[in-house]
């Protein structure tokens, strides 16, 4: 990877009850909690810390973040913007926002939502991606697994086939 690397990765949120009043309202499950403590801590040690963190603004997704930044450890502190368009975003919105993230960031955290994660990560995923991990974004993503790829250039040059889809990270046990 040259200086002009970037690092995505595209996690979506842990397990959420389904008794909420309203969808953005649901909360984790107390397995949910679990995993999304532990894919932090294996972010981490896969790609290091991000720099900025995009979560979308239901609960679930704010809960994921605060605890996969609990299992980062003692990072030092990645901004983080909580943004309404990724509830509910569709592909095409999901890339506007990436593609205005600051050249600065190297490395992009984004907690979000299904379907769109997944789609996402199978848009971007060009030569060089990993087998296992295009079949299994091109079918869906599980609760607290998160697409990680890398990009090389701009985050504006973001576009289908412009990355390279390295690994999945889970959450949950045994993944």
């Amino acid at each position: 990877m040259n200086s002009e690397s970037k690092h995505l990765v595209l996690l979506r949120h842990a397990q959420a009850e389904h008794g909420a009043l309203r969808d953005v309202d649901r909360t984790l499950t107390i397995d949910g909690r679990h995993h999304a403590h532990i894919a932090g801590e294996r972010l981490v040690a896969a790609m290091g810390v991000p720099d900025l963190v995009l979560c979308s603004t239901a609960v679930r997704t704010r809960q994921t973040w605060q605890l996969a930044a609990a299992g980062m450890g003692e990072i030092s502190e990645p901004e983080v913007r909580y943004l309404e368009e990724l509830y509910g975003a569709d592909v095409t919105e999901l890339l506007d926002v990436l593609r205005a993230v600051p050249e600065s960031v190297t490395h992009l955290l984004v907690v979000g939502h299904e379907p769109v994660t997944s789609a996402v990560a199978h848009l971007l995923a060009g030569p060089g991606s990993e087998d296992a991990a295009l079949h299994r974004v091109r079918t869906g993503i599980s609760t607290a697994m998160a697409a990680v790829l890398a990009h090389e250039g701009p985050w504006s040059d973001l576009g289908p086939r412009s990355s390279v889809l390295t690994h999945l990270v889970s959450g949950r046990e045994g993944g």
